[in-house]
């Protein structure tokens, strides 16, 4: 039964379900506006901001699905993603995700503070200061001029992996610049094919790469902070009173990031991701 106080009924497409007035893609203030699957979409964000090259390292637990979890976020986010690789690291049972993103700075922030959301996330952060990047291309270009191309591959310390008569592949090394240079020196003679793997960076120096990242077991860094940490407990065992009993000699071990998001997921009342 339909009345005077009946609300109006949607429109063809049924962008506003029913209700009066615009669809909320259709409003003009950012705070109401939403992505096609229903995310809002944070107002800050999506003003008008310079964009920049950045590159953000996740540590996440080594186990299937992980990836899935991860591009599935970017994609309902809608983060610009230029490139993204993934791979095992010193410590068993984690991996690291590294990502170059074409954002703005609230976007950069807001991507960190996603992944962190995410159970699989032990850490994430953008890699700042002073780093080491690589990226590996293979370019397969025509075989007419086989000389030229070897001369262009030494010139880029590449290597030819593949040759015949019709097509020759090489493989180079680099920082994205670098490699850009030398896919440019490359066309002359035809470009058939290219696969890039996508910049992967590591911190340099004695800093972690992502936030919170323990150094891979037996390193020096990992056993001057052990012997720092034995050090902490052995001073502070001898400050206690006898009633308390003095420390152990060893002092505790150095606690990883795994380890700490365990014990605060168990307060919480929920059992740990394994």
């Amino acid at each position: 039964m339909s009345g005077e106080g009946s609300p109006p009924r949607s429109d063809a497409d049924g962008r506003n379900d029913g209700l009066p007035g615009p669809a909320p893609s259709d409003r003009p203030h950012p705070e109401s506006r939403r992505t096609t699957d229903g995310i809002r979409i944070d107002p800050v964000v999506e003003a008008e901001h310079d964009r920049r090259r950045a590159v953000v390292s996740a540590l996440v637990e080594h186990e299937p699905g992980v990836l899935a979890r991860v591009s599935g976020l970017v994609s309902r986010r809608q983060f610009n993603i230029e490139s993204l690789t993934v791979g095992p690291t010193t410590v068993a049972g984690h991996a690291r995700i590294t990502m170059v993103v074409e954002e703005t700075d609230p976007g950069v922030d807001q991507l960190k503070k996603q992944l962190r959301k995410l159970p699989v996330v032990i850490s994430a952060g953008e890699i700042s200061g002073e780093t080491v990047s690589r990226e590996l291309v293979l370019v397969k270009v025509r075989g007419d001029e086989p000389e030229r191309v070897h001369a262009i591959t030494e010139m880029y310390d590449g290597e030819t992996i593949a040759a015949d008569p019709q097509t020759i592949t090489v493989e180079l090394t680099g920082d994205e610049s670098r490699v850009d240079a030398a896919i440019d020196a490359y066309r002359q003679f035809g470009i058939v094919e290219i696969a890039r793997t996508g910049q992967t960076a590591l911190a340099r120096g004695d800093v972690p790469t992502t936030p919170g990242e323990a150094p891979a077991p037996g390193c020096e860094t990992a056993r001057r902070e052990a012997s720092d940490q034995a050090s902490r407990g052995t001073a502070s065992g001898e400050g206690q009173s006898e009633g308390n009993g003095p420390a152990e000699a060893g002092g505790d071990s150095p606690r990883t990031a795994t380890t700490e998001r365990r014990d605060r997921t168990e307060k919480q009342g929920q059992p740990p991701a394994e």
